[in-house]
């Protein structure tokens, strides 16, 4: 269905809820109007009107691993928890977008499959500098590398020389290097036996894995001016580091993810791998500090880091935390869980929506998504914010009925979302490139 019109009495608008009629001309937001405002065509009256989530953080795995999730059913999940635009990792695809032959396979295996819009992250990985500028003239939105093992052997982590030379290269191109940051070294001297106890496996990821990668990608970026983001930080023991760093001038950027914010490893139940991700999930203590870390701007935005697998991945070892793929699968109930965690700790929707709407938006320089302004695209979420959610892995749109969100009550839900004017179906979304 295309909509003429969104009305409501509270249409998020430059971080403050007013009442308001949006009009909808040729997919994008053509007038914010009174609420009272006529208009003629298909009008819906909505309880709550929020900018689409723009989710820069999200593995679809097509080609080569669709088993694990493809395009058709991550942007279907997507859709259906409001997120408008994602711009998908360059791995666990086979082959990896590290090329530009596995970019062109990428977006042929997009290509009519789309439900909501797409961009694509290139990957950085040894060898491969000489490809960063041809993928960033093809449109790429900037690249990620691993400072450890990724978990997939066609996408290696780089050395600290390696770093130090994609680092120049990202800054001789101004583009952006986005960096999973655990320390190799830290991890291979770190105790992790065969174990179910999630108590065991949280020894294996320490907290100074996370804070010596972001020391020695701070001190790369220093010396070389490049842009750079952390990605999906869950140490709040790396703030200090972080916050000086800003404070120097560093062009540094920082993420967190739902399940960080949302969940603690004193709750966590042993062989339980629906809960495995890396960084790992850490205590509620930690918790509580990435939502100031957040609340302080030393964080700027919060991403799903959607990274399903199937159930023989996720059971392997039948419960050994060890060798079970590790990934949470959460990209269409992320933005209601921080919803809810937010309202319990006295956090605005207002704000939610700025760290998974404008702020991932801004990200990846996509300033016409991820804000309700005349002339963005018409990218908008439909929340109720009295409504329930039972979260129920069965039903959710994503390949593989596996999440950590299983079983979980939410106050408030996503009740519609449209993509530039229109509800998210197959063959809607665009395939998008970096603006140049």
């Amino acid at each position: 269905m295309t909509v003429t019109a969104l009305r409501s009495q509270r249409v998020l608008v430059d971080d403050a809820f007013v009442p308001a009629t949006i009009t909808i001309e040729a997919g994008r937001i053509g007038a914010i109007a009174p609420y009272d405002h006529e208009v003629s065509g298909t009008v819906v009256e909505a309880p709550c009107v929020l900018p689409g989530v723009v989710d820069t953080h999200v593995h679809v795995n097509e080609p080569g691993r669709t088993e694990w999730e493809g395009f058709v059913t991550a942007t279907l999940a997507a859709a259906a928890g409001g997120v408008t635009t994602l711009v998908d990792m360059p791995l666990n695809s086979i082959p990896p977008t590290t090329t530009l032959a596995g970019l062109k396979a990428k977006l042929d295996a997009a290509s009519g499959e789309l439900a909501v819009d797409v961009g694509f992250w290139g990957g950085a990985v040894p060898g491969n500098v000489a490809d960063l500028e041809p993928l960033w003239d093809a449109g790429v939105f900037g690249f990620k590398c691993f400072l450890s093992p990724s978990g997939v052997d066609e996408f290696p982590h780089l050395s600290a020389p390696e770093l130090r030379d994609a680092l120049a290269e990202v800054a001789r191109l101004d583009a952006l290097l986005i960096v999973h940051a655990e320390d190799a070294a830290v991890l291979a001297e770190s105790p992790a036996p065969p174990s179910r106890s999630y108590a065991d496996f949280l020894l294996s990821r320490p907290d100074r894995a996370e804070t010596d990668a972001i020391r020695m990608l701070l001190d790369g970026a220093r010396e070389t001016g490049a842009r750079v983001h952390v990605l999906h930080l869950s140490s709040a023991r790396a703030l200090d580091l972080l916050a000086d760093a800003k404070a120097e001038g560093l062009r540094v950027t920082v993420e967190t993810c739902p399940h960080y914010l949302c969940f603690a490893a004193e709750s966590i139940p042993d062989a339980a791998p629906a809960y495995k991700c890396c960084p790992p999930i850490r205590d509620r203590g930690n918790r509580d500090a990435l939502w100031q870390g957040l609340h302080d701007g030393i964080i700027d935005l919060v991403v799903s880091d959607h990274s399903p697998a199937t159930e023989a991945e996720k059971s392997r070892g039948d419960g050994d935390l060890q060798q079970a793929w590790g990934g949470v699968a959460g990209l269409q109930v992320g933005f209601t869980a921080v919803a809810h965690e937010a309202r319990r700790r006295g956090v605005g929707l207002e704000q939610v929506s700025r760290w998974m709407s404008r702020s991932t938006a801004d990200l990846v320089g996509l300033t016409h998504k991820g804000r309700i302004e005349v002339g963005a695209d018409a990218d908008l979420l439909v929340y109720d914010e009295a409504a329930e959610l039972v979260v129920d892995a069965r039903e959710l749109a994503h390949r593989n009925p596996i999440s950590a969100y299983d079983g979980r009550r939410y106050t408030g839900r996503v009740i519609d979302t449209l993509v530039r004017g229109r509800a998210g179906q197959t063959g809607w979304g665009r395939q998008l490139r970096r603006n140049p």
